[in-house]
């Protein structure tokens, strides 16, 4: 029959040293009792036995003498000798390559009526890394928002005695372009630049004409292209 023995304080019988049961006994402290020893020293054994760490909320890691944090406990994704690990705690080729990038293209000839804007039908993607291409558009996918180099070159056939401009739309609006004005027979025009972007954002390419008649704009990746990738 279990006993209880009710004290205020125990204290050693002689020296320092208090023992608390034999070595195989099991020492407990039932639930919803506190164990308060904020204000000793806790020396803890050499081998610490299997415990949750989930509050161990300030582990200084200038303490750790020996020994390493494996890698796989340091972020999200693959550590390997080609990737770094980043400050949003994932692992990542060092560097970059410049994604998304994207060259689309008309794969039909197409018709630019005479004082008009005309959006360009690029249907052809010889590079999509991210699928951006749709609806004759290039949309910038989700989470890759960020500053791109742009580039579109338009390229005319005949002779057009007239004013030709090239334009880059964003989001419908007109945000680089770049005038030729004819003098010869078969010609083109390109612009580029540097544009900051949202996820969602759509690049298009346009092309406008004063010759005064309907004229044509050749097809083809050689030809008229909208092309663009992400700066680092």
């Amino acid at each position: 029959m279990a006993s209880v023995l009710k004290v205020d304080k125990l204290d050693p019988q002689s020296g320092t040293a208090l023992e608390i049961g034999t070595s195989g006994d099991t020492i407990s402290v039932p639930s919803g009792a506190t164990l308060d020893i904020s204000s000793a020293t806790l020396t803890p054994p050499a081998t610490m036995p299997a415990s949750s760490g989930v509050n161990l909320t300030a582990l200084n890691a200038t303490n750790l003498g020996s020994g390493t944090v494996p890698t796989a406990r340091l972020g999200t994704g693959t550590a390997s000798s080609s990737t770094v690990l980043y400050g949003d705690n994932t692992w990542a080729a060092a560097g970059g390559n410049n994604t998304p990038n994207f060259w689309v293209y008309n794969s039909t000839a197409q018709t630019i009526s005479t004082a008009t804007h005309t959006a360009i039908a690029f249907d052809t993607a010889v590079i999509d890394t991210a699928s951006g291409l749709g609806s004759y558009r290039w949309t910038v996918p989700a989470g890759q928002g960020g500053t791109y180099f742009l580039t579109f070159r338009q390229i005319y056939s005949g002779t057009w005695d007239a004013r030709i401009i090239a334009f880059i739309y964003n989001n419908g609006a007109q945000v680089m372009g770049m005038q030729a004005d004819k003098e010869r027979a078969d010609g083109g025009v390109h612009v580029n630049g540097i544009i900051t972007l949202s996820a969602g954002d759509y690049i298009e390419g346009y092309v406008y004409q004063s010759s005064g008649s309907d004229q044509d704009v050749v097809a083809g990746s050689l030809w008229n292209s909208l092309s663009g990738f992400k700066l680092l």
